[in-house]
């Protein structure tokens, strides 16, 4: 399995995912690669019907992501894998999935959080997984959508004292 975009996005799928990234990346496949999600009917009902056709949708726990990802069987899958938080984004490397690169495309503000974008607000626990991506040499940029200005996490994170 090829990961064409490796995304951190705490609303999952939405428009963004489904026109816009699956469109300029040509993938066949979302992975919504996230416990809570997949362990929650409704939710993951709802996150089912967002992705267009002729895309497929699977909203799966990490571990399972991690077990598909190393299947021979996708072998010739292209995919975008989203994750809601960058902890989850370790949590899938430590199952086995490679990707060189982490989109960090929306993490919805929550107390508690210190806001570093627009649209991307971060747990001081964010930061502790972020550095730790760091350390196993994947490259972070802030995102949108494909359209939108790239700009590098790191010095985000930096500027508010956060590293």
């Amino acid at each position: 399995m090829k990961v064409k975009l490796m995304r951190i996005d705490s609303r999952l799928v939405h428009g963004q995912i489904a026109n816009n990234w699956v469109n300029f990346l040509g993938v066949n496949t979302i992975i919504c690669a996230s416990d809570a999600a997949a362990n929650d009917e409704l939710r993951k009902t709802l996150l089912l019907q967002v992705g267009s056709a002729p895309t497929k949708t699977h909203v799966l726990t990490i571990a399972k992501a991690g077990r598909v990802f190393t299947n021979p069987k996708y072998d010739n899958m292209d995919a975008i894998f989203i994750c809601e938080t960058p902890g989850d984004v370790v949590r899938l490397m430590d199952e086995g999935v490679t990707f060189d690169e982490v989109n960090v495309g929306g993490m919805t503000f929550k107390q508690g959080q210190t806001q570093i974008s627009k649209a991307v607000s971060v747990f001081p626990e964010d930061v502790e997984a972020f550095k730790e991506l760091e350390r196993r040499g994947i490259k972070m940029y802030l995102q949108q959508i494909p359209g939108s200005e790239r700009s590098d996490l790191m010095p985000a994170l930096k500027a508010k004292g956060l590293v």
